[in-house]
């Protein structure tokens, strides 16, 4: 019985292809696997997903002529790759480009290799973060407009450029005097690197979103647009209604509170440059030996 059954699985398995599979292969699946929804998440969360159900469309069309042999059709498609493709890196050159530099600030090699361990920095100080609470606030409860951005890992040199340069160090009045009205620098929004603020009567770029509030006026918007194209935490005063929200990640909070921003602020302050993660392991393995022996 045995015979028969290894007898049948062996001209069963010699018509079958089994191929030989490595661990590279499995790996390179993976990546390919993880790097494929990457995009098409990127994709759906752009307007590039209207470009996708066109080239789908298109797709249809072209393989209809290729089914009913319409050669002229053909022969148009097969010339017009090249241009087709030019124009959607064009057209979408600003969603191409955040894609770029949303896979540069993930840290895949820093957690493995410690480039620039033992190194920390802050992006500001607590007396800075208190200002700036303190400021927005005050001017919410007298309905100032105001319009703050903190720059995180991105610089923000081309929006920099837009506005009026300035190099003074953060403060509650500072800021209070900048958004007063009828005051020169009150128009715009403001840019903080670090403890210092470095350009005033800033253009952001508004947000095309369409699931947006109607409610919403040209301050969120342009809040909302400016955290769309980068990592940057905005901070708007309402001036009908003196709410403060924060927009951060293509995301807008709204009426937050005074915990609530500060919290915010706390979470993109102390961003810490990684260390060896096997380093950190190593100590917390030392300290329970220690523990241990005790």
């Amino acid at each position: 019985m045995e015979r028969y059954i290894s007898a049948v699985l062996g001209e069963f398995m010699t018509g079958v292809y089994l191929p030989d599979i490595r661990i590279t292969d499995i790996v390179e699946v993976l990546i390919l696997s993880y790097m494929l929804y990457h995009v098409m998440i990127w994709i759906k969360n752009t307007k590039a997903w209207m470009l996708l159900k066109g080239i789908v469309v298109l797709g249809v069309f072209i393989l209809v002529a290729f089914v009913f042999k319409m050669h002229t059709i053909l022969y148009i498609a097969k010339n017009s790759v090249t241009v087709l493709a030019t124009v959607a890196i064009v057209v979408f050159q600003p969603e191409l480009r955040r894609a770029l530099e949303k896979l540069g600030e993930r840290k895949f090699l820093t957690s493995i290799v410690p480039f620039e361990s033992g190194r920390e920095r802050v992006r500001f100080s607590e007396e800075t973060m208190e200002s700036i609470i303190d400021a927005v606030y005050n001017m919410g409860r007298v309905k100032t407009g105001a319009l703050i951005v903190v720059e995180q890992a991105i610089h923000l040199t081309e929006y920099e450029s837009t506005g009026i340069h300035m190099d003074c160090v953060v403060s509650m009045q500072v800021l209070m005097n900048i958004f007063e009205h009828n005051t020169p620098l009150h128009d715009g929004a403001i840019i903080i690197r670090g403890d210092r603020i470095v350009s005033a009567t800033c253009y952001l770029p508004l947000s095309d979103n369409m699931g947006l509030s109607k409610d919403l006026g040209t301050r969120h918007r342009a809040a909302v647009g400016m955290s769309e194209v980068s990592d940057a935490l905005i901070i708007v005063v309402s001036e009908e209604t003196g709410a403060v929200s924060v927009a951060q990640g293509g995301f807008l909070d709204r009426r937050v509170t005074r915990e609530e921003l500060q919290e915010k602020l706390s979470n993109i302050q102390d961003r810490k440059l990684e260390t060896n993660r096997w380093a950190t392991l190593w100590k917390g393995m030392h300290k329970n030996e220690k523990r241990a022996d005790e």
